[in-house]
C-alpha cells in the first residue's frame, strides 16, 4: 500500500488494525452482511465481497482455507438481507424522498407519474438513481446549464431526462405531478404567488401537485402548502423517516448478529473437518507401505517366479483386504463440517487413529 501510494508506512499504520483467526473471520462476514458500513444493510458491499472471491480464485495464495471462508461470508450476506429485511427502508434523505413520493401516488406509482427535477447537482444525482430503482424512467429536469444535465444522462444510459432551461421552470412544473427539488438557490424557487397560477396536476393523482424539497436552504416555500390541490414536503418531514428507517435497522442489526454468530460456527466446523485430511493421507501411506513390503516378502518366498496373472491376483487381493479394513476408520474420519458435534467426533477419531498408528513417529521418520 505504502509503494502504490507513496504513503509513509508510519503515517499508514495508525489507519489499519490487525485481526486473527475466529475475530478475522467475523469481521469478513459482518463486512459481507452491511453490519460494519456506514449505511447499515448497505448492499453494494456484498457485490464488492462477491467480485474479490472472483478475482481471488486466479490469485496465489487463495486456497482452500480462503475459498471456504469466502463462501461463507456470501452466504451470510445472503441470509442476512433475505431473513431480516435489514436493507429496507430508506436512510438517506434523497432515497427517503423517492419512498414517499412513491407512497403518496396511486399503485401506478412512479413509472406513470410526470416527475421533475431541479437542479443537477449531486442531490439530483442520488434522486435519478433512486427514481430508476422504482420504476421512473422519464424524468424532466430543469437545470441553468445543459451540460450538468448532459453529465446526468452519460452516467443514467437506462433514464430519459428531458432538459428544461430555469426559465421554463413555471412552465414544466405545470405539467409536472411531482416536482423535487434539490438546489442551492438561497432564495424560494417557488412561493404561493407563482404555484397559484398553475393548473391542477394530471389524472394520475387526481389534479394534486406534489412539491419535495430535499433543498437546504428550501426552495419551496411552507406558504405553497395553502394553495389547492398541492402537497409541500421538506428535509424535516425526511428526516423523521430516515430516523425511524434507521432505527428500524439497528433493530435487524441485532437479529442479524445471530445468523453472523450460525455462520461463523458453520465455518470453524469446515475449517476443523480439514484438520483430518492429513491424517487420512498419513493412515493410506502407512497402510500402503505394509501391504507393499509384505507383498514383495510373499512374492520372494515363492519358489517358481508367478506369472503375471498371479501377480495381478495377489495384489487386487492385497489392496482388497486393505481397502476393506480401512473402510471404517476412513468413514469416521470424514466429515463435511456442516455439524458442530459431528466434527467434534471426527477430532477425537483423528487422535486416536494416529496414537494407535502411531502416525506422529511416521511422518518424523518419512522426513529423515
Amino acid at each position: 500500500m505504502s509503494k502504490s501510494s507513496g504513503v509513509p508506512v508510519e503515517e499508514l499504520r495508525q489507519h489499519l488494525f490487525l485481526l486473527r483467526q475466529r475475530d478475522a473471520t467475523q469481521h469478513l462476514l459482518r463486512v459481507s452482511s452491511g453490519l460494519d458500513s456506514l449505511v447499515l444493510g448497505e448492499g453494494q458491499i456484498l457485490a464488492q465481497v462477491k467480485q474479490v472471491f472472483k478475482v481471488g480464485q486466479a490469485a496465489e495464495g487463495f486456497g482452500r482455507n480462503l475459498n471456504g471462508l469466502f463462501k461463507q461470508a456470501i452466504e451470510a450476506g445472503k441470509r442476512v438481507r433475505t431473513e431480516t429485511s435489514i436493507a429496507s427502508g430508506a436512510v438517506s434523505v434523497s432515497s427517503a424522498a423517492v419512498e414517499l413520493a412513491a407512497m403518496k401516488l396511486p399503485e401506478a406509482g412512479l413509472k406513470e407519474a410526470r416527475v421533475m427535477i431541479v437542479g443537477a447537482g449531486k442531490m439530483s444525482r442520488l434522486l435519478v438513481k433512486h427514481l430508476l430503482s422504482k420504476g421512473c424512467s422519464t424524468m424532466t429536469v430543469v437545470n441553468r446549464s445543459l451540460g450538468s444535465v448532459e453529465q446526468l444522462q452519460s452516467e443514467f444510459p437506462d433514464a430519459t431526462l428531458i432538459y428544461r432551461p430555469l426559465p421554463d421552470m413555471m412552465q414544466a412544473a405545470a405539467e409536472a405531478e411531482v416536482v423535487f427539488t434539490s438546489t442551492a438557490s438561497e432564495t424560494l424557487l417557488f412561493e404561493e404567488a407563482n404555484v397559484q397560477g398553475l393548473p391542477p396536476a394530471g389524472d394520475l393523482t387526481d389534479g394534486v401537485r406534489h412539491f419535495i424539497d430535499i433543498s437546504v436552504p428550501r426552495n419551496v416555500g411552507s406558504c405553497v402548502a395553502n394553495v389547492q390541490q398541492t402537497r409541500v414536503y421538506n428535509v424535516d418531514d425526511l428526516k423523521e423517516v430516515v430516523a425511524a428507517n434507521k432505527e428500524e435497522r439497528r433493530k435487524k442489526a441485532l437479529e442479524a448478529q445471530a445468523i453472523i454468530e450460525d455462520e461463523l460456527q458453520a465455518f470453524d466446523a469446515w475449517r476443523d473437518s480439514l484438520e483430518t485430511v492429513p491424517t487420512i493421507k498419513k493412515l493410506r501411506q502407512k497402510i500402503e507401505g505394509i501391504r507393499q513390503a509384505e507383498l514383495d516378502r510373499i512374492l520372494a518366498k515363492m519358489g517358481e517366479e508367478p506369472t503375471k496373472k498371479q501377480k495381478k491376483l495377489i495384489e487386487e487381493l492385497s489392496k482388497g483386504i486393505v481397502n476393506k479394513i480401512l473402510h471404517g476408520p476412513m468413514t469416521h474420519l470424514r466429515s463435511d463440517g456442516s455439524d458442530a458435534r459431528t466434527v467434534s467426533e471426527t477430532l477425537e477419531n483423528m487422535y486416536a487413529l494416529e496414537r494407535m498408528f502411531d502416525l506422529a513417529a511416521e511422518e518424523a521418520s518419512s522426513r529423515r
